[in-house]
């Protein structure tokens, strides 16, 4: 019987959970969802990818619901059973010592949040908790200099949250975290359609739509496509044609405030690492920087080149694994408090 677990790095989404075992690679990629018995919440019925093809398939005793929601954990003992079944999932139980675990987080999260978070992975069965901020391991990921006197500018931008930060010399200078990310775009185009087209959709034609249709800018050429959802007069199935230009309006004020945000962080970086961030520019990350022409939209908005990762859903994922294979390079400050717990 193996005695050590191999280390473990986890991606904790509010849509997606990566996982990734030291010496394996990535192992996991699954909806942050599970279906439960709406009577008895103790009975849980299916996890991950299993859960999510009982959407819209399962009775009605059945409920979907995500643990975590804008990169917070909502419900604790569902985290951790979720959690759970990931590690045991990934690295089975036939170990004596559990594995030593390093989760992302928003680096605005609060302590309260952190430490809710931290028992949660420790009752999942982990020996030791490592919390890392999203865009440092993002930055990480991308291949930037973290640990070099040069200044980094990287805008994680998940389903829940948009996670700014300035890094230089191994931490994290400047950083914000805004409740704004890809589900508030889809979010933005269910109610633009319920308000202005009087059609109730649901999140995944929202979804289908952002990717077909939505731009942060307006396309040279307008183009439209046919949405089918629940016309609210006659509460019947109706037909819309939705455009472009539409699509841009609905979700004109998601990218507004992820430009305030950035400017906030801009505003308040050393000048030194400043003059950095204008020759090496913007780095964009996380799935809700795949938007169609957000980083020129960015770049206009900011004065700052803007560049995307070339698999900016990866790029956290990927970090993380980089420091479970090099643990050591996590601060002792870390290691001495996931030591103590």
């Amino acid at each position: 019987m193996p005695v050590v677990a191999p280390d473990i790095g986890i991606d904790l989404g509010t849509e997606t959970t990566s996982v990734y075992v030291r010496g394996r690679g990535i192992v996991i990629s699954e909806p942050t969802l599970i279906v439960l018995d709406r009577n008895q919440r103790k009975s849980i019925r299916a996890i991950g990818d299993e859960a999510f093809f009982l959407l819209g398939r399962a009775p009605d005793q059945l409920v979907a619901v995500s643990p975590i929601k804008n990169g917070q954990v909502s419900d604790f003992d569902l985290t951790e059973l979720m959690l759970r079944y990931f590690i045991r999932k990934a690295v089975g139980v036939s170990y004596l010592n559990r594995p030593r675990v390093i989760v992302s987080v928003p680096c605005g999260l609060d302590d309260v949040n952190r430490k809710a978070l931290t028992e949660a992975v420790r009752l999942a069965g982990a020996r030791h908790v490592f919390l890392i901020e999203k865009p440092f391991a993002s930055a990480i990921g991308t291949g930037l200099p973290v640990y070099d006197p040069i200044g980094s500018l990287v805008v994680d931008i998940g389903a829940g949250t948009t996670d700014i930060a300035v890094i230089s010399l191994g931490g994290l200078v400047v950083s914000q975290s805004v409740q704004v990310g890809g589900q508030t775009l889809d979010n933005a185009l269910v109610d633009y359609m319920r308000k202005r087209c009087n059609i109730l959709i649901g999140r995944q034609t929202a979804e289908n739509v952002k990717k077909d249709l939505a731009s942060a800018l307006p396309l040279e050429e307008s183009r439209s496509i046919l949405v089918r959802g629940i016309n609210q007069l006659n509460t019947s199935a109706g037909t819309i044609q939705f455009s472009s230009e539409q699509a841009q309006e609905a979700i004109a004020p998601a990218c507004n405030a992820i430009v305030t945000a950035i400017r906030w962080v801009l505003e308040r970086t050393p000048p030194e690492l400043s003059a950095d961030i204008m020759r090496s520019g913007v780095h964009l990350t996380g799935d809700g920087s795949r938007l169609f022409a957000l980083d020129r939209f960015l770049s206009e908005n900011l004065g700052v080149p803007v560049l995307l990762a070339r698999e900016p859903g990866d790029c956290c994922i990927l970090g993380i694994g980089y420091l479970t294979e090099n643990i050591q390079l996590i601060s002792p400050q870390s290691r001495r408090a996931a030591a103590a717990k």
